[in-house]
């Protein structure tokens, strides 16, 4: 009879570590943002920092809601308009803001999926997975951990969006370069404003799947230099 109290206070004293910013819930958020994506044949198509997110959720007795995950009204209307949202995007950063911006038309690191139908499989996975993984961490678990500290005011707001986004887009170094951190940081300006103003992440995951599939597409069919060379030659 009396085991069961202590374990539910050992497990409320846990939960509250991991909620906090003390040694355990600092090394909780270090592990989620550094896990990110694990690579498979050069895709990274194993989205373990996104579960690691949805665990710490879990066992830090965090509302799901407190990270984004709230019923759409419609999820025809959030996976369609999102779905739209983010081949816009893709299609609009293709062709008018990298090239003002000087990137190389082609995407040196993934162009090897050029025509690689043995790869395109674990390629639109590795994108939906994205969709999910990313937004949750960087948007949704960012957002609620940066708004514990800052508040949840404008100005505070204004700032999460400006955090999350140059980490978003310093994620993207390692295997893009500039170009990458310089895409990844403007999108995540983008997909964090609607998150700051909505707080449901079912839309910016669908447009998130949509843009990196758009992206895939666009180099499967090789197609990714004539697109970028529509406006600005």
């Amino acid at each position: 009879m009396t085991g069961r109290p202590s374990r539910t206070v050992a497990d409320d004293g846990l939960a509250a570590e991991l909620r906090g910013f003390g040694p355990l819930g600092v090394v909780a958020l270090a592990l989620i943002l550094l896990t990110g994506n694990a690579s498979v044949g050069g895709i990274p198509a194993v989205p373990i920092g996104g579960l690691l997110a949805l665990l710490w959720s879990w066992r830090s007795r965090t509302p799901w809601r407190a990270i984004g995950y709230v019923r759409p009204r419609s999820w025809v209307a959030a996976v369609v308009l999102g779905a739209l949202l983010g081949i816009a995007l893709k299609l609009a950063m293709k062709v008018l803001v990298m090239p003002l911006l000087g990137a190389p038309p082609v995407n040196a690191t993934y162009h090897f999926l050029a025509g690689n139908a043995a790869m395109l499989p674990l390629a639109v996975w590795a994108m939906l997975s994205a969709g999910f993984a990313e937004e949750t961490v960087f948007r949704g678990f960012l957002f609620e951990r940066l708004g514990r500290l800052f508040g949840s005011g404008r100005g505070a707001k204004v700032a999460i969006v400006l955090l999350t986004s140059s980490a978003f887009g310093l994620a993207h170094y390692a295997d893009q370069g500039l170009a990458g951190v310089e895409q990844a940081t403007i999108v995540g300006l983008v997909y964090g404003a609607i998150f700051a103003s909505t707080g449901t992440l079912v839309p910016l995951m669908c447009a998130h799947a949509a843009y990196d599939l758009t992206a895939v597409a666009l180099i499967y069919w090789n197609l990714e230099a004539r697109v970028a060379h529509l406006v600005f030659r």
